[in-house]
C-alpha cells in the first residue's frame, strides 16, 4: 500500500490586486432619417428615472420600516410590482422570548413608489413563531 504524497502549497509571485477598470465610453450610432440624411444618436437614457433593482427596492423598504417601527427586520418574504410602484412584505421579530419558538413575529407590508421612496406601511399579521399558520 502506497503512502499519499505530501504537497506543499505553491508560492505565488503575482499579487492578487484587482485590475483597474477604465470607464466605458458612450457609443454612438448613426442612422438614416427619412429624408436620406444621417443623424447621430447617443446611447444615453431618456429623462425618466433610472430603474431600481429588485434587491435595492427590498433592502430600502426593510431599512425604512426598521427606522419607523424600531425593530430590526428578520427577513424579506415578498416583493411585488404593483401599479404605482412596489409592495414589499417584511417579517419582523416584535418580541424576543426564550425559547425562540415563542417569539412574537409580525409581517409588515411596505409600499414603495417607482423612485424607491417608501410611501406607507401596515402590519398584516402577528403570530407566535413556533405555531403553524392557517
Amino acid at each position: 500500500m502506497a503512502t499519499p504524497r505530501k504537497t506543499t502549497p505553491r508560492k505565488t509571485t503575482q499579487r492578487n490586486t484587482p485590475a483597474k477598470r477604465q470607464p466605458a465610453k458612450k457609443a454612438s450610432s448613426t442612422r438614416a432619417s427619412s429624408d436620406g440624411q444621417s443623424e447621430s444618436t447617443g446611447t444615453t437614457r431618456s429623462r425618466r428615472a433610472t430603474p431600481k433593482s429588485l434587491r435595492t427596492i427590498a433592502v430600502t423598504a426593510a431599512s425604512e420600516l426598521s427606522e419607523l417601527i424600531g425593530q430590526a427586520p428578520e427577513s424579506i418574504v415578498a416583493v411585488e410590482k404593483v401599479e404605482d410602484g412596489w409592495r414589499v412584505q417584511v417579517q419582523v421579530v416584535e418580541s424576543r422570548r426564550i425559547p425562540e419558538t415563542t417569539d412574537i413575529m409580525a409581517v409588515y407590508e411596505v409600499d414603495v413608489d417607482p423612485d424607491g421612496v417608501v410611501t406607507g406601511y401596515r402590519r398584516l399579521d402577528r403570530y407566535v413563531r413556533g405555531r403553524m399558520q392557517e
